[in-house]
């Protein structure tokens, strides 16, 4: 096997940084660290392989790789990659679906308990100091049994989600998706619903949309008017799926009960950004993923990618929008 240059931009675990340098040259560089980003900046000019994720990469910087073959990003989104661009030059993109379903399912449901039962807010009660007598109504939560779940996205995330609320909490399902899903599994469960409808019934709505066009600011003041007065809002899709401030609104006018956020159209969040402190909402640093056995499968799926790309091989996980 040829020996190529590939060009890791985001820290790997050792054992599959071990599978690269074993069969290629490698140089590791994560371009968010300004102290590195002059070896990113050098290296991508020779990179056959770039490995990574959580960076964007544009078309002026996809210019510059001119020896470039893939792209393997150790995730499933790909709204960071010019896609147009990597077509027209045939550069596979490969990601990482099906790995990371489960825990990011995990994550969106306990959101939905979060938010319907106050879990955060009622914690830091107890770690204040401020539990002293029993909570009175003012502290009481909602229950999540049996209410009505709105989903906005019906891929394998949408469809674990509805699993976990249908089966195993008796919630009625919603959802909102270009085309019916056939699962036998929620027959009668899950009903595709259009847009409108389903936000005014749900009583409990999780967008769990990849960012594209069509999806990009679809939640704005007219969906989140439609919506449920008390209802409460969930993502755990893409940030940029949202707009924020009629979010915000929506909460502030007492229309929306709660939120549970775990992405943001800006990440890390802005520090002055008011949903950090808001109290109708309980905002995560983007963990849908973030356990220790998901991300060591989404590495090692992403390696795999990667040399079975460099090696002329097709790889496990090819984006289908991609070469």
């Amino acid at each position: 096997m040829v020996r190529k240059s590939v060009l890791v931009f985001r820290e790997l675990p050792p054992d599959q940084l071990a599978r690269i340098t074993a069969v290629h040259e490698v140089v590791v560089a994560n371009p968010r660290k300004p102290a590195e980003r002059p070896a990113f900046e050098a290296a991508l000019p020779h990179a056959h392989g770039l490995i990574g994720s959580s960076h964007p990469v544009t078309p002026q910087l996809l210019a510059q790789a001119s020896q470039l073959e893939v792209i393997s990003s150790i995730s499933v989104g790909v709204d960071n990659y010019p896609l147009d661009a990597l077509r027209e030059r045939g550069i596979l993109l490969c990601h990482t679906p099906g790995v990371l379903t489960e825990t990011t399912a995990d994550t969106v449901f306990a959101l939905v308990m979060a938010t319907s039962r106050r879990i955060v807010e009622l914690a830091n009660h107890v770690r204040e100091g401020r539990w002293d007598r029993n909570i009175g109504e003012d502290l009481f939560g909602w229950d999540v049994h049996g209410k009505t779940l709105g989903l906005l996205g019906f891929g394998r995330i949408g469809q674990a989600v509805a699993r976990r609320a249908a089966l195993g909490f008796g919630m009625p399902v919603l959802y909102h998706s270009r085309r019916p899903v056939d699962m036998p599994e929620l027959a009668g469960r899950a009903v595709h619903t259009p847009l409108d409808r389903l936000l005014a019934q749900a009583d409990i709505v999780a967008a769990v949309l990849p960012l594209t066009p069509q999806t990009r600011g679809l939640m704005g003041a007219r969906e989140f008017g439609l919506m449920k007065p008390g209802a409460i809002f969930v993502n755990g899709g893409r940030g940029a799926t949202v707009q924020e401030d009629a979010l915000l609104q929506a909460l502030d006018q007492g229309r929306l009960r709660a939120a549970g956020l775990d992405v943001f159209a800006t990440e890390p969040l802005p520090p002055d950004s008011p949903l950090r402190r808001h109290p109708r909402v309980t905002a995560l640093p983007h963990i849908g993923s973030a356990t220790h056995e998901t991300r060591q499968a989404m590495a090692a799926l992403a390696t795999t990618n990667l040399l079975q790309a460099l090696a002329g091989q097709r790889p496990q996980a090819v984006y289908a929008g991609g070469a």
